[in-house]
């Protein structure tokens, strides 16, 4: 049966009257009475109706077993330590568990919490409590954990006694439970209610730089994986170093950087991100890297014997109908045209004259009459011929054929590089002048000593085998969209293109940090602010000799000395050299949120910073 049956069920029995029956039950001395009364509680507690002041001394009776057992009964216990307690005394150690067990279960409902917060009985009970009773024994530790989780719901008006004074104070034992007890759940109520007293500023005036509940919230950082342990140990830590006094002696504890450490490290621990690709790729094209140059026709031997003895404007045009084609994308200029025709004919002017380069152009129109002679704009002006092109040979050229004396060697093709290097140094031996210029189809080589011209027919020879390819070379050749074209017309200014794929992956944050990160970033700026604070350690003044300049000025009367007051400048300093020592750890923090991650961005600027001043 669920509570909120059992509450409905049992209505009659929490009537507002001092004649409840449960009220009645705890305070008749009955045992099986109050047993049923503190059962019945037991579950009614929880309730978030269940509220204590509607039942007329109900929390009056509620005080009467605990506050026994906190200033008689534990003397008892501790008498039959080795042996169980008596019956009755043992009946009387069940019912205050039970009883502090229900008011710390009630205190959790706020009205609950306020009524106990203002109640006589509540601290000196718990006062009692903490004061008098041993936590390490089994037989206490229950009830000191109720005592404190409830003395921690009603902590915002708790203010600790003057250790001077003769009054119980609760705050040695729970700095021993801190600082020294075994029982995890002991410890961590301790310092969740050391921190929440402390947050109190009328309670800061008990802080203690060498307090065990600080040694301890050091020791128990690092246990990441034990989630309430790592808060209650952060809480504290925060509550501890946001009183000034505390942080600038922490600035001088041993574990301070390593401290600083682990909380950097609990906030890489804690961060979620999410892995993000971003293709930056640039618009590209590729071709082929080997491509196939078929090559354009030139005159033969026979085709020149041909057309030398026509007369002129025949032999222009059978001239251009064996040089040109008919091609609507085509185009040439008209320089090209003029230089061909010119080329071929004028050794033979003397005998047969030429024609004008004018007649030349005008007489395309005659053999090509869909092609038109054009002035394009510039600047430069471009003066072309479109609708034609240079006639291509439809059979392949042999590899290894000699085209000596431009074009006109009538040798058959060779088998190697080889024999045509050798059937080279034929023709260049065949030459009485002792220079000559290279007479390779059109290369433009000047006249040269053979000494020279013989290394340099070995480039126009391919070689036998292709070139071998590593097997990470791709078969095309990436180039940009923006026209480039290819053969390239100067391949040593070709302008790097970009890659084909350029993925940029890095991370980002998928969501803030949990609250006991943002309570480490708290800690950490805490730290940073006290030890980056504006000094006049390192102010720079005129020294005269340094001739006006700002320097360091040793002053013989040490009026403007600084200082060291407490050791506060060495604690800056090193509070500085701790965080130079995680500023690589401090730049893979990534915040959400844009304010904490301008925290994490001047936090490591001032580390960089603190490479020079610490």
């Amino acid at each position: 049966m669920s509570i909120s049956l059992i509450y409905v069920s049992s209505g009659w029995y929490t009537e507002a009257t001092p004649s409840n029956r449960m009220v009645l039950s705890i305070r008749s001395g009955i045992n099986s009475e109050i047993a049923w009364a503190l059962d019945r509680l037991y579950r009614l507690c929880a309730n978030d109706q269940f509220i204590l002041k509607t039942i007329p001394g109900l929390t009056d009776a509620l005080f009467e077993w605990p506050e026994w057992y906190a200033t008689e009964g534990y003397l008892v216990a501790e008498q039959h330590r080795l042996f169980a307690m008596p019956d009755a005394e043992h009946r009387k150690r069940r019912h205050a568990l039970e009883s502090i067990f229900i008011l710390r279960n009630s205190a959790t409902n706020e009205p609950n919490a306020y009524e106990l917060a203002n109640h006589s009985r509540t601290l000196p009970l718990l006062f009692n409590a903490l004061t008098n009773l041993d936590p390490d024994t089994d037989m206490n530790a229950e009830f000191v954990l109720n005592a404190i989780e409830l003395l921690q719901a009603i902590s915002p008006g708790v203010i600790l006694p003057d250790p001077a004074s003769n009054k119980k104070d609760p705050l040695p034992t729970l700095l021993q439970i801190a600082g020294h007890s075994s029982n995890r759940s002991l410890i961590i109520s301790a310092l969740t209610l050391l921190a929440q007293l402390f947050s109190n500023i009328q309670n800061t005036r008990r802080l203690d730089s060498n307090s065990p509940a600080l040694a301890a919230s050091i020791r128990y950082l690092p246990l990441f994986v034990d989630r309430a342990l790592i808060d209650a140990s952060l809480n504290y830590l925060y509550a501890h170093l946001s009183h000034p006094p505390m942080v600038k002696a922490f600035l001088h504890h041993p574990l301070m950087p390593s401290t600083l450490r682990v909380l950097v490290s609990f906030l890489l621990s804690e961060q979620v991100e999410e892995t993000v690709n971003l293709d930056i790729s640039a618009a590209t094209r590729t071709i082929p890297a080997t491509t196939v140059v078929v090559p354009v026709h030139d005159l033969t031997k026979e085709e020149l014997e041909t057309l030398v003895p026509m007369p002129e404007p025949q032999r222009c045009y059978e001239w251009m109908k064996i040089m040109f084609v008919s091609t609507p994308d085509g185009e040439l200029t008209q320089v090209d045209f003029w230089t061909l025709y010119k080329d071929a004919f004028t050794p033979f002017a003397d005998r047969h004259p030429v024609l004008v380069a004018s007649d030349v152009i005008k007489n395309v129109n005659v053999v090509f009459p869909q092609a038109q002679a054009m002035v394009l704009p510039g600047p430069p002006q471009r003066f072309v011929v479109r609708g034609v092109d240079r006639r291509k040979n439809t059979e392949a050229a042999p590899r290894f054929k000699c085209v000596w004396d431009r074009c006109q060697c009538s040798a058959p093709p060779f088998e190697s590089p080889g024999e045509l290097y050798d059937h080279l140094l034929q023709h260049l031996e065949s030459s009485q002048n002792p220079e000559s210029p290279c007479l390779w189809a059109t290369c433009p080589l000047p006249s040269t000593s053979k000494q020279r011209l013989r290394p340099h027919l070995l480039t126009h020879l391919s070689s036998s085998q292709p070139p071998a390819k590593h097997p990470s070379q791709d078969d095309t050749i990436t180039v940009t969209t923006d026209g480039e074209s290819y053969p390239f017309t100067d391949p040593t200014k070709r302008q790097p293109p970009p890659p084909r794929q350029t993925n940029i992956s890095y991370t980002r944050p998928v969501a803030d940090p949990p609250s006991a990160a943002l309570t480490a970033l708290l800690i950490i700026r805490i730290l940073f602010r006290s030890s980056f604070v504006a000094t006049t350690e390192t102010a720079p003044r005129v020294d005269g000799e340094h001739f006006g300049f700002p320097g360091v000025v040793e002053d013989d009367e040490g009026d403007d000395v600084v200082e060291d007051i407490g050791g506060e400048l060495e604690g800056e300093r090193r509070g500085r050299r701790a965080f130079v020592g995680i500023r690589r750890m401090m730049e893979d923090v990534r915040m959400k949120d844009e304010t904490l991650m301008s925290w994490i961005v001047e936090m490591v600027y001032a580390a960089y910073d603190g490479l020079f001043r610490s």
